[in-house]
């Protein structure tokens, strides 16, 4: 790897672009779990089908990521930031104009390339470029832009959906990153990132292939796997197991998104103070126990009382599912050490990225195989085994320490 020579900066003004573009790709990959049933009706396919769209976004973002930022490791860093922006708008404008399903699907494999080699780059370029104490908050901001775009931007795109088409945010989206892409140019000092080195894709081979590294991943794939066969569908849940429809569902998912926020805030704190395992672990179990209690809601509960257990289970569920991020990255760090985090946090947003595509699958089988009110016992069992899995890398952790120790 080359020796980095970027200059450093003091002003947290490119941060904030980095940030807005961020906000862009958190909207248009999260929005889409409230717009499914009005995108399906239009499309003249089924809402299951219409999930395939988040399965396949997901998928492509997973794979494509680690493979882009390697092939393009040479490339000036506010370039490629500036070009994945600016793809991501003519993808979202492509989205926007599809005539069918398939060319919407095109649009979102072409989303999903310019997000994934956004943010990597975004989050890599932020901790670059600051000096070593401010860089926490430099990543902080970055990707406030991701946690500000679910708790906001996602509820904003579904009301809008509702009330315009989904057409509409899909084209609101594309204004957004085209505003985005303008304030990269602005913004970014052209000679942000000079000299910055990526790693190669062998490099990211060889830390995935230690053992506990790629155990500790999967364990992300699972826990993301089991949300997200919720939440790609939560929108026809939601209308199954409540009195809720249409623009209304927009604020479950609003309180999804500040739960989501509070969870980032409260985790943060907690991993510096007693440690990753102990934000992880307690957070897989109110995972389980929210999934449960929604399925468990939507199948024994009438729809007017139904509605206060499946709040209360959406708010816990948003709270442990993202406080379980922060802990996870910093127990791979933990693992891998202070050098390889770059390699290991991408990675890591890969096989996150792998989950959701995943779970959305898994999701879409429960609807084809079972109905919607199973959604948490199948999202439950994805969380079940993730903290066994967790159990057990922990085990295998602590005899290598004492071994080292010995």
């Amino acid at each position: 790897m080359k020796p980095q020579t970027s200059s450093l900066i003091t002003s947290n003004v490119p941060l904030y672009w980095l940030a807005l573009g961020a906000f862009a790709v958190g909207t248009e990959s999260f929005m889409i779990a409230g717009l499914l049933p009005g995108m399906a009706a239009d499309l003249s396919v089924s809402v299951a089908t219409a999930g395939q769209l988040v399965t396949v976004f997901a998928f492509a973002y997973a794979l494509s990521s680690p493979v882009l930022t390697a092939l393009t490791g040479n490339f000036n860093r506010r370039t490629l930031l500036i070009g994945a922006m600016a793809a991501f708008a003519l993808a979202n404008v492509v989205a926007w104009a599809a005539q069918g399903y398939w060319s919407l699907m095109g649009a979102r494999i072409l989303l999903a390339f310019a997000a994934g080699l956004y943010v990597p780059g975004a989050n890599a370029l932020a901790s670059a470029v600051v000096a070593p104490e401010r860089r926490g908050t430099a990543i902080a901001i970055v990707n406030g832009g991701l946690s500000v775009s679910i708790a906001f931007g996602v509820p904003l795109g579904a009301l809008i959906g509702d009330r315009l088409g989904w057409r509409i945010t899909f084209a609101g989206v594309a204004l957004l990153a085209v505003i985005a892409t303008i304030g990269l140019i602005a913004g970014l000092p052209r000679s942000i990132g000079t000299g910055l080195s990526t790693a190669t894709l062998k490099e990211r081979i060889r830390t995935a292939g230690q053992p506990v590294i790629l155990l500790t991943l999967l364990v992300t794939t699972l826990w993301a796997m089991g949300s997200y066969t919720i939440y790609t569908y939560l929108a026809l849940f939601i209308s199954k197991a409540t009195q809720l429809h249409g623009a209304q569902i927009g604020f479950i998912l609003f309180s999804w998104g500040v739960a989501a926020a509070i969870g980032l805030r409260i985790s943060g704190r907690a991993v510096d103070k007693h440690g990753p395992r102990a934000v992880i672990l307690p957070s897989f179990g109110v995972l389980v126990a929210a999934f449960v209690t929604l399925s468990a809601s939507a199948h024994l509960l009438p729809q007017s009382i139904a509605i206060v257990p499946v709040v209360i289970a959406v708010v816990a569920w948003g709270i442990a599912h993202w406080a379980f991020y922060p802990g996870q990255q910093a127990g791979l760090v933990g693992i891998a050490g202070v050098k390889a985090a770059p390699v290991v946090l991408s990675l890591n947003a890969s096989f996150m990225y792998l989950g959701f595509s995943l779970g959305a699958g898994l999701g879409s089988v429960t609807l084809t195989y079972g109905a919607v009110a199973d959604l948490g016992f199948a999202g439950a069992l994805c969380e079940i085994a993730a903290l066994l899995l967790s159990l057990a890398v922990g085990k295998r952790i602590a005899s290598r320490n004492q071994l080292a120790a010995a």
